[in-house]
C-alpha cells in the first residue's frame, strides 16, 4: 500500500510513501533521507487512489515528497514526475516536486 498525508500550509505539502518504508533512515555518502512517521504516515491508499490524489493536488499548486517504488510508480503514471526527476538513495527511489 501507499501512504498519503497532506500537510496544509500556505500551500499543501503532499507526502507520499510506500507503507513499509515508514520509520526508515536511508544514508548514502553525504545524502540522507529520514522517512519520519509524523511526516509520511497518512492514510493508506491503493495505487489508483494515490494516482487520483496526486493528480488532484498537482492542480492545486502543491509540493510533493515521494518515496518508494510503489509511490514513484503512481507519480509516474499520474504524470507528476518523469524518469529524469527521480533520484535514488540505497536503491530506494524518491522525488521532490515543486509546482
Amino acid at each position: 500500500m501507499i501512504r498519503v498525508k497532506v500537510h496544509k500550509a500556505y500551500r499543501s505539502v503532499v507526502a507520499v510513501c510506500d507503507s513499509e518504508l515508514i520509520g526508515k533512515y536511508l544514508e548514502e555518502g553525504k545524502r540522507e533521507l529520514a522517512i519520519r512517521e509524523h511526516f509520511f504516515k497518512g492514510e493508506e491508499k491503493t495505487h489508483d487512489e494515490a494516482i487520483a490524489l496526486l493528480q488532484l493536488y498537482s492542480r492545486e499548486d502543491a509540493t510533493f515528497n515521494i518515496v518508494g517504488h510503489k509511490a514513484i510508480k503512481a507519480a509516474l503514471e499520474s504524470g507528476l514526475v518523469s524518469e529524469e526527476g527521480i533520484d535514488h538513495i540505497r536503491g530506494v527511489p524518491f522525488a521532490l516536486v515543486l509546482i
